[in-house]
């Protein structure tokens, strides 16, 4: 009886010993572990992806020309009357952080509301928040592509037709040329902050 005990006792001990080991051993597989500031439910393959917009030229112009570099990506609206200038104010303060540490990044702004947003709107008013700042529309059906890409949400508001709001997706997405999308930041997030994370994650890729 004792000694079935024993074997018992072994067998859970091996089995919990084995559990740790392998978690730490999946672990050991992300480079961005020590990086990382949020999780991401099934993932972070489970978001980003390839997407087609117009820049403010009015060029169609896909991922693979925007993301040249890390990339804070966040989706917004001009017209929207405070968190948007607040939040890619916040992520152009970054990307100035990080050029003083000597990391270049690009801000990136997706409009969400290509209905007002015209190519040369949303360049106007990337350009006046940051001169690396790339702004970027299009048709309706290209935004809801790159926005279900990266599982954000929009819905404009009912009112007047000119001057209506947009919910939205509040998070910024930092995005590498080669890894794709690595990391999320909520509002809350410093502009020192979020460099310290970017730069982690440029050391580690």
């Amino acid at each position: 009886m004792l000694r079935n005990i024993a074997i018992l006792a072994f067998a859970a001990i091996a089995a919990l010993l084995g559990g740790i080991w392998y978690m730490t051993l999946r672990g050991g597989d992300d480079a961005f572990a020590q990086c990382r500031g949020s999780t991401v439910a099934g993932g972070s393959d489970a978001i980003g992806g390839p997407f087609e917009l117009l820049n403010s030229k009015g060029d169609t112009v896909t991922d693979k020309d925007v993301i040249t570099e890390p990339a804070l990506v966040y989706f917004g609206y001009t017209f929207c009357p405070d968190v948007c200038p607040l939040d890619t104010a916040r992520n152009a303060e970054a990307v100035d952080v990080l050029a003083s540490r000597g990391y270049s990044t690009t801000p990136v702004f997706i409009s969400i509301d290509p209905k007002r947003d015209t190519p040369e709107v949303v360049g106007d008013f990337a350009y006046n928040l940051h001169e690396k700042m790339i702004g970027l529309t299009g048709s309706p059906e290209q935004v809801k592509a790159a926005s279900q890409a990266y599982k954000t949400y929009y819905k404009a508001q009912d009112g007047d037709e000119d001057y209506y709001l947009v919910d939205h997706t509040t998070m910024t997405y930092l995005v590498l040329p080669e890894q794709g999308f690595v990391d999320f930041f909520r509002r809350d997030v410093t502009p020192e902050q979020m460099a310290d994370r970017v730069a982690c994650f440029i050391d580690n890729s």
